[in-house]
Order: structure tokens, then C-alpha cells, then sequence
């Protein structure tokens, strides 16, 4: 849902507290998460932004909060932006001792960047951080696909900044909109290439095809997973749950975990975890108020307080979740016989996906120009002006709800950045 970013977002997280370090850290290897123990690693995740700067912060929340989500039979949780120099200790805390790992995002040129590497430099210390987006739906439609350029940038700058620091392999990705037009070009260009150094750790998609009482083949999930057949790194779902018809069943996830998708899909995240306006929660603090009256309220929705379950849409994830468990690969068994080549790198097309697979990357503050889309080179600019593409809405104007992209600029495009909570 969230597309644009102002504030900083959070990465992945680990705390020395003998809790923390007992949480087992997510690699990516070939097209799968893995735990540090070996066992293959599925995503059960929610999003979860109470307050548009960090909510990340409130100890007692965090742990009543992820309590609740232990109920539920969560395990990971998406932020969308966080301070990173806030103290997050005790939050972070909370989550592991919860076993729940995080996603989160930032915007992205060279001040950005910074911004950036300060986010990563606060969560790498943290074992329950499992990975980090470099941007959320900057891609909206085939005609702004010469954007891709500046995405895959910066997974080559934040992996580059990771492994200079020495830093552990948190995995760098890109959670991207359901795009026809971009299906399945996007994700085979973030992972295809030669260089390991360019490509995306990950790739994930918000999707809103099963809505309500649909099937595989109906939603359009069957084609979702012909898409990602024999892809090289692990791909997942960055947020699902249609809030129409009613009520939310989920009987996507049925699918995801199950035969048909869980040997190339590695989990979903269901959006949202609180309920405000655009009514897509899974629980609330408490009735409506004014918000004139209360200061922890927005549009009228609290911000903090006991989890009080939406019924009955709470109720049919937990039900979902609860009979879904795939045990997947052990490390050992699928590293001694995966071999996974990348995919091609697709090529533009007339009317459809713009950019040559092969371009050269751009570095930050050039341009894309139109070599990138004909010849193959990126080349510095000093003139380029800006474009924007808008989503189509899903949520409304909310914390975590709101569907605006940002544009190209003359430097570096405004990518976001993002992290997930492990559960």
C-alpha cells in the first residue's frame, strides 16, 4: 500500500540480550530464506506502522502487540519508516522474544543514501532484522519502467555499503506493485546479470488478485507462480488481503503455503495489523474518538492500547495460518543440489517494457537517458526533469495506506527503502 516514504525506514534487527541472540538469523541462498539453523524460512507476516514516524519506540506496545501476534501465528512484521536514531532496543526485544523478524523502507539520492546507511548501521546489530527493500511500488505502469535502472542502483549502493562495513549478508530486495505490464519482466531484470554485486537478494510483490471466496486459477495466482518457475532468488508476497467483498477470508494463503506455490514462494504478508481508515485491520485499540480531542488518535483511530481483535477477519487468518506449515528444504539437502542460473534480462519492446536488460547502472546523481533504452549505456545528465506515475488506490490517506509515487528527479530517483520484521 505504502509507496512514498519522507521519514527514514528501518532494516532488519538484532540486539546482544541473550533473548535477541538466541534468534536464529535469515539468509537468502539460492531462490529460498533460510534460518541459521538450516531450516528453510516462510514468511506468516503482517504490516505494522501505528504512527507515521517510528513505531518502533513504544516498548510496552511492542510487547503487547507482539503477543497478540503470536496468537495469531505471525512471524514477521513489515515497517514502513522508522528514526534511526531512536532506541529501538527494547522493541526489538520484544519481537525476538516473540520470534518475529522485520522488513522496512527510505527514499533514496545521495543525502538518501546517507539517511540510509544510518538506518542500516542502527539495525544490522540486530539478529531478528531479515531484510531490507530499497523501494515499494516505484514502478506503477510499463511506461515508467525506465525507473528499473535507478531501483536495481540501489541494491548495488546499500549491498555495497553493507559489505564494506562487513556487516552480515542482510538481504537487499524490492517489493514491487502487481503490474500486468511489468509481470514478468521487473523481477527477472532485479535478479538477472552476471554480477551478484547488481542483483536484488530478493524480490516480493503487493498483490490484491484473491479477493474474496476466488481459486487459484481464478485469481490469477496460477500465473503469478508461472512467472516465478525456476526463478534464482527467493520471491514473496509484500502485502495481500482484498478488504472487499466481505468478510476477508484468506483463503489465498491456502495456496501460497500449500502444493502449488510453496516450493518457489517463500510467504506473504497480510496488510494491515491495525485498523484505521481505510479499514483493512486486523485489530484496534479501542472505539473511535475525536480526534481534536484525543492526541493519540489519527482520523479518530487510537494509536496504542490493548489489541482487540476484528472479528471475524482476525479470526480467518488465524484459522489459516494455523493449518499451513510447509517444512520446505533443510540448507544442507537443497545447497548440494541447487543450481539456479539467473534469468535473462529482458529487452524493451515497443508500447511495453522500456529498458534494456544490459544497461549500464546508473551511479548517484546521474540521469537516465535514452541510451539506456536503446543502446544499452547510461550516460550523466544535467537537464533531466521529473515524471510522475500514481497507483491505482487500494487504501486511503493513512499511515501506512497511502498509494503515491514518487518520480524520477535529476539525480537519483526517489526509491524507498523498507525492512521486515521476522516473527
Amino acid at each position: 500500500m505504502l509507496v512514498s516514504l519522507i521519514l527514514p525506514s528501518l532494516a532488519f534487527l538484532l540486539t546482544t540480550d541473550n533473548a535477541l541472540a538466541a534468534t536464529p538469523i535469515i539468509s537468502a541462498v539460492g531462490s529460498k530464506f533460510f534460518t541459521a539453523d538450516g531450516d528453510q524460512f516462510y514468511i506468516k507476516g503482517i504490516a505494522y506502522q501505528l504512527i507515521s514516524t517510528d513505531p518502533l519506540v513504544d516498548t510496552d506496545q511492542c510487547k503487547r502487540d507482539a503477543k497478540q501476534m503470536q496468537d495469531l501465528g505471525a512471524n514477521a512484521i513489515r515497517v514502513y519508516h522508522v528514526d534511526p536514531t531512536a532506541d529501538h532496543k527494547g522493541c526489538m526485544s520484544a519481537f525476538a522474544d516473540a520470534g518475529i523478524y522485520l522488513f522496512d523502507t527510505p527514499t533514496w539520492n545521495q543525502s538518501q543514501l546517507t539517511a540510509f546507511s544510518a538506518v542500516l548501521d542502527e539495525f544490522q546489530q540486530y539478529d531478528n532484522t531479515a531484510g531490507v527493500f530499497v523501494g515499494n511500488e516505484v514502478l506503477t505502469t510499463a511506461e515508467v519502467s525506465n525507473a528499473a535502472p535507478y531501483v536495481k542502483a540501489a541494491v548495488r549502493d546499500m549491498k555495497a555499503y553493507r559489505d564494506s562495513k562487513n556487516y552480515r549478508k542482510i538481504p537487499i530486495g524490492y517489493s514491487a506493485a502487481d503490474v500486468p505490464g511489468l509481470r514478468p519482466m521487473l523481477q527477472n531484470y532485479l535478479a538477472c546479470g552476471d554480477n551478484d554485486a547488481e542483483r536484488a537478494d530478493f524480490y516480493s510483490l503487493n498483490v490484491y488478485e484473491w479477493c474474496g471466496d476466488s481459486s487459484y486459477d481464478g485469481s490469477g495466482y496460477s500465473q503469478l507462480e508461472k512467472n516465478a518457475t525456476g526463478y534464482n532468488i527467493p520471491i514473496f508476497i509484500s502485502e495481500t488481503g482484498c478488504r472487499m467483498p466481505r468478510p476477508r477470508l484468506f483463503t489465498d494463503q491456502s495456496a501460497v503455503f500449500g502444493p502449488d506455490m510453496s516450493d518457489t514462494w517463500s510467504g506473504a504478508i497480510v496488510y494491515e495489523w491495525i485498523q484505521e481508515a481505510n479499514d483493512y485491520g486486523l485489530i484496534n485499540y479501542g472505539p473511535t474518538v475525536d480526534p481534536n480531542i484525543s492526541t493519540d488518535a489519527l482520523d479518530g483511530y487510537p494509536r496504542s492500547g490493548m489489541p482487540t481483535t476484528q472479528s471475524p477477519d482476525y479470526g480467518n487468518l488465524k484459522s489459516q495460518w494455523a493449518t499451513l506449515s510447509p517444512t520446505g528444504v533443510k540448507l544442507s539437502a537443497y545447497s548440494a543440489s541447487a543450481r539456479i542460473t539467473p534469468p535473462a534480462c529482458p529487452t524493451s519492446t515497443p508500447g511495453g517494457w522500456i529498458v534494456n536488460g544490459n544497461a549500464r547502472l546508473p551511479s548517484v546523481g546521474q540521469t537516465l537517458d535514452s541510451a539506456a533504452t536503446s543502446s544499452g549505456a547510461t550516460t550523466p545528465s544535467t537537464t533531466g526533469g521529473a515524471t510522475k506515475a500514481t497507483a491505482s488506490p487500494t487504501g486511503g490517506g493513512t499511515i501506512s495506506g497511502g498509494r503515491e509515487v514518487a518520480g524520477m528527479a535529476v539525480g537519483l530517483l526517489t526509491v524507498m527503502m523498507g525492512f521486515v520484521i521476522w516473527l
